[in-house]
């Protein structure tokens, strides 16, 4: 009987079982693999045996990159925030848009810190690295990119996409994998101008992170007995944390958006100032003896849209500030805690499936078996079934070993979130020093204003008073 199969370089040298099935049944197994995967040996036994572990002192592959792990256990990490913030830093700018044939397109230059150069990618750039990222890494973080320009975006959505995409770039290039992939050098350094074919051709053949991880066949052995329930748990608390920082970032975007309106309403207010300062129209006759009153009054009111047109500048400025170091911030930890949440329903929808099919396939072969068996059936359509139902544990064996690579996966993920969750302090003390400094500045050229206001306020002899805030009830009074 002949089971064909695939095998991974670092499986090759080790003892396989197919498990199921009489001991007593003798059965030969050929593999097709390439001559440097060759050597693997088959064995039948039992299905209560557990697979063999590959060598502990098996060479690694040149494109096997693993996160950093004390001694010890793999699946811990020894990282700290400052030190992912400090892998790389990578600026998204637009720079002008190009005109093609039909539509305009927008490019983007990206310039890596680590890599120390520049590049130019287009969105569809973006969207092919994505993909080659979840072809290579299923069982990681990938964060979502923002979405396809439509028809008549404006300059509000071009300047949202730009900042969307430099998150998932800084992201990606801090996430530890990723990180020493080479994929990320290609598309952080590559300036040809196939960079998309380029991306494919790295990814094509070389297998997923299951087939190139050396240690993903021993991934049970370092997940904890109960990693179902600290799964669900984490998953729990996880979405918690979202929603209260969705509902955080929601705030903070109105508390900068109200201090950009508060400086156009402050700026107009100038400028109304300085219309009425600037009116031409004649004076009546019957009001010439207040001639030079009116005069006065308005050359003051025109000088006070400076102050007012600096108020709102200050404003702006504090806006600004809290859109790129709060809102910002808490925008990269929502995109950060929706991947997480992307890759619980990959491993559910995906692994877990899967599995779950395989099993329900492998039943439905089993009952068929012992039908053809009772119905003593020829002795070729038995052989056939049989060799499917071997194809089919193997399946069952391979989807069992990646349901604990992702696990494996998730629980180091995991860690990554509660890695980044600092950065609440950064965030919180960045929003601190914003308000400060914006109420700072705004108070100093409000005191500055101040003695400007002293001309407004004339008293019977026509020489200035200082202003006095009359009772507000006098306002109201009859």
């Amino acid at each position: 009987m002949l089971v064909g199969s695939r095998v991974p370089p670092h499986w090759c040298g080790l003892e396989y079982y197919c498990i199921g099935g009489d001991k007593s049944t003798t059965m030969s197994v050929r593999i097709e693999v390439p001559p440097r995967w060759r050597g693997l040996k088959y064995h039948h036994v039992d299905g209560d045996q557990n697979l063999a572990k590959p060598p502990v002192n098996e060479p690694r592959e040149p494109e096997q990159f693993l996160m950093q792990a004390p001694q010890g256990n793999p699946l811990l990490l020894s990282h700290t925030l400052q030190e992912l913030l400090s892998k790389d830093s990578v600026q998204v700018e637009l720079i002008p848009e190009k005109k093609g044939l039909f539509l305009k397109h927008v490019e983007y230059e990206v310039s890596s810190k680590r890599f120390k150069c520049s590049v130019y990618r287009r969105y569809n750039d973006f969207v092919v690295f994505h993909e080659m990222l979840l072809q290579k890494f299923p069982y990681r973080m990938v964060p979502a990119l923002p979405p396809k320009r439509m028809l008549g975006a404006d300059r509000e959505f071009i300047e949202s996409r730009r900042r969307a995409l430099k998150r998932f770039i800084n992201l990606v290039a801090r996430h530890p994998p990723f990180s020493e992939d080479v994929l990320l050098k290609l598309f952080l350094s590559f300036s040809g101008s196939d960079v998309q074919n380029k991306l494919r051709e790295l990814v094509q053949g070389v297998g997923d992170e299951f087939m190139t991880c050396r240690l993903a066949t021993q991934a049970k052995d370092f997940l904890p007995a109960d990693i179902q329930a600290q799964f669900a748990a984490s998953r729990e608390l996880i979405r918690n944390i979202y929603n209260s920082f969705y509902k955080l970032r929601d705030r903070a975007e109105r508390i900068a958006s109200r201090a950009i309106d508060n400086a156009s309403d402050l700026l107009i207010f100038g400028k109304e100032l300085s219309a009425l300062g600037s009116d031409t129209t004649p004076l009546p006759s019957w009001a010439a003896l207040n001639n030079s009153t009116w005069g006065t009054l308005k050359q003051a009111l025109k000088g006070l849209s400076v102050e007012f047109a600096l108020l709102a500048d200050k404003a702006v400025q504090q806006g600004k500030q809290e859109e790129n170091d709060v809102v910002e911030k808490l925008n990269l930890f929502l995109d950060l805690l929706q991947s997480y949440k992307d890759l619980c329903e990959r491993h559910e929808k995906g692994v877990l499936h899967k599995h779950q099919r395989a099993l329900h396939k492998y039943s439905m072969m089993k009952k068929q078996m012992m039908s053809a068996t009772v119905q003593n059936k020829e002795p070729e359509s038995v052989e056939q079934l049989e060799s499917r139902i071997v194809e089919q544990e193997n399946a069952i064996l391979t989807m069992e070993l990646r349901n604990y690579f992702s696990l494996y996966c998730l629980h180091q993920e995991t860690q990554l979130i509660h890695i980044y969750l600092p950065l609440t302090s950064h965030i919180l003390g960045a929003f601190v020093n914003s308000q400060i400094q914006g109420h700072k500045e705004m108070s100093k050229v409000w005191n500055e204003l101040k003695p400007k206001l002293s001309c407004l306020f004339v008293g019977s002899s026509n020489m200035p008073t200082p202003p006095l805030s009359p009772p507000e009830g006098n306002f109201f009074s009859n």
